[in-house]
């Protein structure tokens, strides 16, 4: 049943630097292995379970596989969870037992077992964009990410580095960034009028 409340349930955007950060992934199908594939590329250690581990699993890029039923003490010294068994029943099972230990985790394709969700992600150089559907509609949200990834191309990627060189320059100097107004800048290098 859709929720009421008109506030979207994960409202709050970040993005987090997981280099070295212990992520277990339950699930061993092509969704486990792409989600692993993701936390991996962002720098994540990556504890994978799974009772069966499909082709699609990179074994070689994970810190540990695990070729069995998931139990607790799976869930040992890990800071996030992604489970992705494809078994109702078994996610709920496994998110409850992190949110026990206030282990956020994400629960493919059940938002209601989830503290965080995974959004549609494009990417040129520094730049990130990222789409959220609270939910609702992951095929919107990738939708629409093709959509921005339209606009996020090379020329975005090198204005990104050269407004990073200047805003280092800007702060050797012993400036701040914070005040300054970027906007014009910012249309002179798209070459807006």
């Amino acid at each position: 049943m859709p929720s009421t409340d008109s506030r979207a349930r994960f409202s709050y955007p970040v993005f987090l630097d997981l280099e070295g950060v212990p992520v277990l992934v339950v699930g061993g199908g092509r969704i486990g292995a792409r989600k692993a594939d993701g936390l991996i590329a962002a720098g994540a250690s990556v504890r994978l379970v799974a009772t069966e581990v499909s082709s699609s699993v990179d074994r070689a890029a994970m810190a540990e596989v695990r070729e069995k039923p998931f139990d607790e003490t799976d869930l040992d010294g890990m800071r996030l969870v992604v489970t992705a068994t494809g078994d109702f029943d078994v996610d709920q099972v496994i998110s409850t037992a992190a949110r026990e230990r206030n282990i956020w985790t994400n629960a493919a394709d059940q938002p209601v077992d989830c503290e965080w969700i995974l959004p549609a992600i494009t990417r040129a150089g520094r730049v990130t964009g990222a789409i959220s559907t609270d939910g609702a509609s992951p095929a919107l949200a990738g939708y629409l990410r093709d959509r921005l990834a339209e606009i996020l191309d090379d020329r975005v990627a090198e204005i990104a580095d050269i407004l990073a060189a200047e805003r280092t320059a800007v702060q050797q100097a012993g400036g701040s960034t914070e005040d300054i107004d970027w906007k014009p800048r910012l249309r002179e290098l798209f070459g807006d009028s």
